[in-house]
């Protein structure tokens, strides 16, 4: 049996990763991604929470950090969701044209595709939050914060190549014209987010 995806050590996962095999693969690797931004983030949180001259911004950081929490528990989900759905694709792929089951294949990409634009939504709330927390964050954790939208912003470029790899497979045009524009649209506000807190950071 396999092991839940985050429970599993990051050694297993290395080896899982670099193994021949089609799962765990880029899907997760994109969520996993943005779930370390958001883990970084909630450090530069704990390191402000309780100073004293970031005392009147406390209500404000108390809050983020449990977003970021919350975030980091969906993208981990996400991850997991991705292998799942990836191998199943995977599965209906391989058997013959004649086999009823491939009639599954078309909504099983379809859910390939939603996965990862999930999570480009998730990054973009991520980074929303980030975009928030320069000017009143500890200063010295500066660095940590933009590698930590960098991060986020990385796990959305990451997501969008697995949205449109599954394009091809969505055959309502409509759908696939929608999941389109969605995931443009997310990955150019991550980019434009992720650095605008990266010159935030620099200030």
């Amino acid at each position: 049996m396999t092991t839940p995806l985050p429970t599993r050590t990051l050694d297993d996962l290395l080896n899982q990763l670099a193994a021949k095999t089609p799962t765990p693969g880029g899907g997760a690797v994109a969520s996993i991604v943005g779930a370390l931004g958001t883990a970084l983030g909630d450090m530069v949180l704990a390191y402000s929470i309780n100073k004293k001259n970031l005392a009147e911004h406390k209500p404000t950081l108390t809050d983020a950090a449990a977003r970021l929490s919350r975030a980091r528990a969906v993208l981990l989900e996400l991850a997991a969701e991705d292998e799942s759905a990836y191998s199943l694709v995977n599965q209906l792929t391989k058997l013959p044209a004649t086999d009823p089951r491939r009639a599954d294949l078309p909504a099983a990409t379809l859910t390939a595709a939603q996965v990862p634009l999930s999570c480009m939504a998730a990054c973009n709330s991520v980074l929303d939050l980030l975009e928030r927390l320069p000017a009143i964050t500890n200063p010295y954790l500066s660095s940590d914060l933009a590698i930590a939208a960098i991060l986020a912003e990385a796990s959305a470029r990451a997501a969008a190549w697995n949205v449109r790899v599954n394009l091809p497979g969505i055959k309502d045009a409509q759908v696939r014209e929608s999941l389109t524009r969605e995931c443009e649209k997310l990955l150019t506000g991550a980019i434009a987010a992720a650095g605008r807190i990266e010159q935030a950071c620099r200030a």
